[in-house]
């Protein structure tokens, strides 16, 4: 069970280190941080609306990045380092550029029942509708085909329908083809939200838990060491759920544990985070909670109370110049104003978590927000290029954030 005490690097590869060919070259770095696992963020063909989680092709490769061979190279040296490959496996929409949904908006398609169509658009009213900001409601107007087709995120992402079958079908042969090109595992992106149904909130339902059960099997069956990392943004019970006595997901994201890190590093009080790792415990043997601090999206407070969410973001993000949604996105070094012991208290927390630890590209040398243009989508002030002259310097010194965090993961690889 290697994914249980995994150290997971999250990086996009062409911000991390160009394309593929180049973070083969820098995996050297990821292994002198104490990194065994890296997980890379889409880097499927894409129109690149939502950096890529709106997927054109799921066998492809971004051009920028490299080649299928590119990609093959360097997830054999990274298992010749012992360093593990996760990717993302975007399984509630795809991109409209998408040649399935291209062909599902004639009605007459065998594809068509692939997604998710309305004539009036009334369905499902009470689903999240998570991108609220660039969308009234989730249904979307289709020209071409006279029809709604349903849209949980960017309008330009459509829902799949998987109470099709095929739909099951068509990503299980995906997962194969990952594992063949070296991939150990998959993220489930927006796990939770994968399928619909008439008076509920479309979210977290006994049918997806069904449905990724069925992933699970097929895991199981056909692979000894591959996993699936969930996300799932819910409450802690309800995130438990996605374990489901160890036949489900191998990891889940512990959002709630990092929401009362920062809520704990607010107030400078430790008992608010020795609350929270009480109330993370009770799952299975065979599954494992997925920390960590930070990641590509925003600053996730969803389950503090209004007051606590306003404690936090007042003292991140006072003037709101990052909000997105109801929440704010901000890297790790910019939410603290460059305090090296801040951060390293919170690095501190991530290690004493039991289960897999997750570093977000950056945040180990310290990088701030990165300045993006008015009106881009806000989360991509934590998305910029790695600093690599940062990096060299922050290397250098034995006392450096760098330093510091490596030696924290050493301490912790010791303690096991």
């Amino acid at each position: 069970m290697w994914w249980k005490g995994a150290v997971i690097y999250e990086l996009y590869a062409d911000k991390f280190a160009g394309n593929f060919a180049g973070l083969s070259d820098k995996l050297d770095y990821l292994k002198n941080l104490g990194i065994n696992c890296v997980h890379i963020l889409p880097h499927y063909p894409s129109p690149m609306i939502d950096d890529g989680y709106d997927v054109s092709d799921y066998k492809g490769i971004r051009p920028e990045l490299g080649t299928l061979d590119d990609f093959k190279k360097m997830a054999g040296r990274a298992h010749a380092m012992g360093i593990k490959v996760i990717v993302d496996l975007v399984l509630n929409h795809a991109s409209t550029m998408h040649h399935l949904f291209v062909d599902a908006s004639k009605k007459e398609s065998a594809s068509r029942n692939m997604f998710l169509w309305s004539k009036t658009g009334k369905e499902f009213p009470e689903a999240v509708n998570a991108f609220s900001r660039v969308k009234p409601k989730n249904w979307i107007w289709h020209p071409a085909s006279g029809e709604y087709y349903f849209s949980t995120f960017y309008p330009e992402q459509a829902d799949f329908n998987w109470k099709n079958p095929a739909v099951f079908d068509f990503f299980i042969d995906i997962m194969d083809f990952w594992v063949d090109m070296g991939a150990d595992g998959f993220r489930l992106d927006a796990a939770s939200h994968i399928v619909k149904k008439e008076g509920t909130n479309c979210k977290s339902l006994p049918e997806t838990h069904a449905i990724l059960m069925k992933l699970r099997k097929h895991i199981d069956k056909s692979y000894s060491d591959v996993i699936l990392l969930a996300e799932v943004h819910d409450g802690i019970m309800k995130t438990k759920e996605y374990f489901n006595q160890g036949a489900e997901c191998h990891l889940t994201y512990n959002f709630y544990l990092t929401e009362r890190i920062f809520l704990s590093l607010v107030r400078a009080d430790r008992s608010i985070f020795d609350y929270a790792l009480k109330e993370c415990e009770e799952i299975p043997q065979n599954s494992a909670w997925a920390n960590f601090l930070r990641c590509h999206d925003e600053i996730s407070l969803s389950w503090l109370t209004d007051a606590e969410r306003k404690e936090v973001i007042d003292i991140f993000d006072p003037q709101r110049k990052y909000q997105f949604e109801a929440y704010t996105a901000m890297r790790l070094a910019s939410m603290f104003k460059g305090d090296k012991e801040k951060i390293l208290e919170a690095f501190r927390m991530l290690f004493l978590s039991p289960g897999a630890h997750i570093i977000y590209y950056g945040d180990e040398i310290g990088m701030e927000n990165e300045k993006i243009s008015a009106g881009e989508d806000v989360r991509r002030v934590v998305r910029g290029k790695f600093d690599w002259a940062m990096a060299d310097i922050e290397m250098a010194s034995s006392s450096s954030l760098f330093s510091n965090i490596k030696n924290i993961i050493a301490e912790h690889a010791e303690g096991k």
